[in-house]
């Protein structure tokens, strides 16, 4: 029964082993991603709802605080909006993700995803760079149209972030 392995299957064996630990790897990094993103979508609704709490009318003395505040949370709202569309949905959308049920249900809530960038964008450069009250004017008013838009993308990203993950994702969890 000691029959010898020619090269022709280790090679083989080897190279299933190759593919099976690339599919890990790319799984990893899947998880990795969405981890990621779960923890920057936190990130921007805990600086939203401190900077809500804020007032924009506020004495020229704590003008600084709200202006730093909205800083940050402009910065946040970017860089999460930038790792859903360059690690996730650009991958998607540049065709190389092979599961069907993935493509179909970010062909289903991509508008979605889309319209809510769009929003996101506009409200950076709104107030990117404002540093006087006046342009903090409707800033209480633009909040709540971007926890609307952020209510929006949470629920169409969940469903994405469900099929990727096999739908063991919870984000209740």
């Amino acid at each position: 029964m000691n029959q010898a392995i020619d090269n022709s299957q280790i090679d083989k064996i080897a190279e299933i082993a190759q593919k099976v630990s690339a599919e890990n790897d790319r799984r990893h990094r899947q998880t990795h991603t969405i981890n990621e993103l779960l923890t920057q979508r936190q990130d921007v609704l805990v600086a939203m709802c401190e900077l809500a709490d804020m007032d924009a009318d506020a004495k020229s003395s704590d003008l600084g605080k709200v202006i730093d505040s909205l800083e940050s949370f402009s910065e946040t709202l970017v860089d999460y909006t930038a790792l859903g569309h360059f690690e996730i949905y650009e991958r998607i959308i540049d065709g190389k993700e092979r599961r069907q049920s993935v493509s179909q249900v970010a062909n289903r809530v991509y508008p979605t995803i889309s319209s809510t960038t769009k929003k996101f964008v506009d409200f950076n450069d709104k107030y990117d760079g404002v540093d006087d009250k006046e342009n903090l004017s409707g800033l209480h008013k633009d909040l709540s149209e971007i926890g609307e838009a952020m209510a929006e993308r949470i629920e169409a990203e969940d469903q994405l972030l469900r099929e990727m993950s096999g739908r063991s994702f919870n984000a209740d969890a």
